[in-house]
């Protein structure tokens, strides 16, 4: 593994970032969660050790544990909040459905890029997408089923496919998307239909909304400084370690925090692309096209609901928000990010 400065840097300036926010608003988080630090630094290194082309050539195994994976959540995961999601192990849970996904993102690009399109293989393709879609979606976890379905998308953005299968895609997810909204659960139907007015239930389904743009105001130009934010502090905010971590930067850090957050962010973006650019082959380009863009939707959907302009969906920052399986999944993907370059 070559050190790649515009690539290393922001990573980990942004896991950095990430521990010193977190101590600030969450300082109960530790030390339990330098284990998650732990694992996932030790994972961006091993999976960067190999070639694409090495990693890519169990691909299938990939699929079918991930199937495992997510079939055995629903049957001895954890119940957390009426949601199935988590599988305990010792003194930590891991989240399967944030788990899969780079690996899901690996098998389906070298299935994508074996053989050429035709109507036939694209509903091949869409089943097999289906299923952990499904089994994500009724655990539930609407965000992570996003997450997974726009980095499948981004895969067929970078792949060889005809306009035509595109409107063939378009057609099918204007049908099955609205159609998930009945395997939501309660309080998650309630976070779409509350978006459009959050006044309207200011102390129930719409409160996090407004708290967290609340929080995002107040931090103005330079924020109320790292451990004094009213909201974070004092537990206005809900969840302001996950969902809302961007709203806890701007409130003790600033408008400056924030900027810097972001940059760093674009800064890992961009690199993504260069090596998309400069990938070892086609199945590479594609896996970094499908992980690009969930990082990037990631990442605007993150801002857009901590400012009020998106519903709450539960995505977290990438590499800064609490979450142990999400940034095991981030770094994973990350470290197999270094294997994709040409030489």
């Amino acid at each position: 593994m070559k050190f790649d400065a515009f690539f290393h840097i922001p990573i980990f300036l942004l896991l950095f970032f990430g521990f010193f926010i977190l101590n600030s608003i969450a300082p109960s988080l530790f030390p339990s969660y330098y284990w998650y630090f732990g694992l996932s630094i030790v994972a961006f290194f091993f999976f960067s050790l190999f070639d694409f082309e090495i990693i890519s050539s169990f691909s299938r195994f990939f699929y079918i544990i991930s199937i495992v994976l997510l079939l055995i959540t629903l049957v001895i995961g954890q119940v957390t909040r009426g949601t199935v999601r988590w599988i305990p192990i010792g003194s930590i849970s891991l989240q399967p459905s944030e788990i899969v996904r780079p690996f899901l993102l690996i098998f389906f690009a070298n299935f994508i890029a074996e053989k050429k399109f035709n109507f036939k293989r694209l509903i091949q393709i869409l089943l097999l997408m289906a299923l952990p879609l499904f089994l994500i979606l009724i655990q539930p976890s609407l965000g992570v089923t996003a997450l997974t379905a726009i980095g499948f998308f981004g895969l067929f953005l970078a792949s060889e496919i005809e306009k035509k299968y595109f409107l063939y895609l378009i057609l099918i997810a204007s049908i099955l998307v609205p159609s998930a909204f009945f395997f939501l659960a309660p309080y998650q139907k309630n976070r779409i239909t509350t978006f459009l007015n959050p006044s309207r239930d200011p102390l129930g389904a719409g409160y996090n909304a407004i708290q967290s743009t609340i929080s995002v105001g107040s931090g103005m130009m330079l924020g109320r400084g790292l451990g004094k934010g009213v909201g974070t502090q004092l537990s206005f905010l809900p969840e302001r370690h996950t969902d809302f971590i961007f709203a806890s930067v701007a409130e003790e850090m600033g408008f400056l925090g924030a900027v810097v957050l972001l940059i760093l962010t674009l800064f890992l973006l961009y690199r993504i692309i260069y090596y998309s650019e400069n990938s070892i082959n086609i199945s590479a380009r594609i896996f970094l096209s499908g992980l690009f863009l969930t990082l990037f939707v990631q990442t605007v959907i993150h801002v857009g609901m901590n400012m009020g302009l998106f519903p709450i969906t539960g995505v977290p920052y990438p590499l800064v928000s609490a979450g142990g399986s999400s940034l095991l999944a981030t770094m994973t993907s990350l470290g197999i990010v270094m294997g994709t370059k040409r030489s």
